[in-house]
């Protein structure tokens, strides 16, 4: 069972470490893997911009070298760094194929947050129609 609340509050925690100098648009995501374990990530900057890496990859990257492979779910956050505010905050096209290379597009479950109670949920499906796949490959 996913608790959700667990990990959008999560998400939040992650935000706090954000990099972000130029944009200050801090990101923070929770990764549920299949073991159980929550892996958190934040958005990391660069001057030269595309050395740039989202939060949600980050939270895949760190699971993946820590060899998981499997996921259930994960929940993401953003804002500016100055307000209070949130909306929610989707994750880029990049990050949704890094998702679908890892994840089962009917099954993962993409929670969007603007605050600990005030969340939806999505599948990668639906952010990420059409995927392009492994299978496609073949």
């Amino acid at each position: 069972m996913i608790d959700a609340k667990l990990l959008v509050e999560k998400a939040f925690e992650a935000q706090k470490f954000a990099y972000t100098p130029y944009s200050n648009f801090n990101v923070g995501a929770a990764l549920l893997g299949t073991n159980g374990k929550i892996y958190q990530g934040c958005n990391v900057e660069n001057a030269a911009y595309t050395p740039t890496n989202c939060a949600e990859r980050t939270a895949f990257f760190k699971a993946i070298s820590e060899g998981q492979r499997t996921f259930s779910a994960i929940a993401i956050v953003g804002n500016k760094a100055d307000s209070e505010e949130y909306d929610y905050c989707a994750p880029c096209a990049v990050c949704r194929q890094v998702m679908a290379e890892f994840c089962d597009l009917k099954e993962f479950k993409i929670y969007l947050a603007r605050s600990k109670d005030d969340y939806k949920e999505y599948t990668l499906e639906e952010l990420l129609p059409l995927a392009f796949t492994g299978a496609n490959l073949k």
